[in-house]
């Protein structure tokens, strides 16, 4: 039995004892991702970044390659893709975040690279009885997708217009975290006093006070995104090409000439922040 043929049993069996997960198919695809690529690896549940947590990370000898997001057999990808029902925010964040990565519910695969998805692939179907049926050319169409999606280049910025729209994707999950943040530091602070709420109501209400009384949180957070994303910007230019750039330099990498930047990125960066 090909490597493809085990994939559709375990599938399949899984199924057929009626109490499977979107993570009980998970080993299945990670034997498959890994059988149909050389020195191919993928992780299950990753450290997380900044979009969020996909479920796998594909690298190849340590070098990175991709994301695969799975979810449950039968789930309507194409809802999710219009940006509705319970995972079409996440599917946001992940177009937005991720250069090369695939959604899949085990029977069809949606490769994207940069915002655009590139190819989709039914490999079986799921009647109405939960039975699955392969589809005849699933395996061949399965295999020219991973192979297309594995030997992906790396995501370059070649021009202006590139480097913007990447750049306000960014911003947008930053903007959509930190409006996260927010609902959370509320949650947490002691009943009726939200001026110990947390670190970003105080920024707030500093900026409330020094420059702009009616800003509300919302408009707060898509303000500090674009800061943040700027600063960030321009603490990597004026990284030194010896020197490898990370979080924690950025605010010794600021041109001194932006001094609130400087200060800003010393105490979000500093040595109290959590480990990445």
């Amino acid at each position: 039995m090909t490597v493809f043929g085990e994939y559709v049993r375990e599938i399949r069996k899984n199924l057929e004892r009626g109490d499977s997960t979107e993570h009980t198919h998970r080993p299945a695809l990670k034997i498959l991702l890994e059988a149909c690529g050389k020195d191919i690896v993928a992780t299950n549940e990753p450290r997380r970044i900044a979009c969020g947590a996909p479920d796998f990370n594909i690298t190849r000898n340590g070098v990175p390659v991709g994301h695969v997001e799975t979810k449950d057999v039968g789930v309507d990808l194409d809802e999710m893709e219009r940006g509705k029902g319970p995972n079409g925010e996440q599917f946001t964040r992940y177009r937005d975040g991720l250069s090369n990565w695939i959604l899949t519910d085990y029977l069809q695969f949606h490769w994207f690279v940069n915002r655009e998805k590139r190819l989709t692939v039914r490999v079986a179907d799921l009647d109405a009885k939960g039975k699955i049926k392969p589809l005849p050319d699933g395996e061949e169409k399965l295999a020219q997708l991973l192979t297309a999606f594995f030997e992906q280049e790396a995501l370059t910025v070649g021009t202006a217009k590139e480097l913007a729209g990447r750049m306000a994707g960014m911003t947008c999950i930053i903007r959509d975290l930190i409006v996260k943040t927010f609902d959370h530091e509320k949650e947490q602070a002691p009943r009726g006093s939200l001026a110990r709420a947390g670190w970003l109501h105080n920024w707030l209400a500093a900026f409330r006070e020094t420059l702009i009384p009616e800003l509300d949180e919302k408009q707060f957070a898509d303000m500090f995104a674009q800061t943040l994303a700027y600063g960030l910007f321009a603490a990597c230019v004026h990284t030194p090409a010896n020197k490898e750039f990370s979080r924690e330099m950025a605010a010794y990498n600021l041109p001194k000439t932006n001094p609130f930047l400087r200060k800003l990125f010393a105490e979000i960066a500093g040595v109290d922040m959590p480990t990445p």
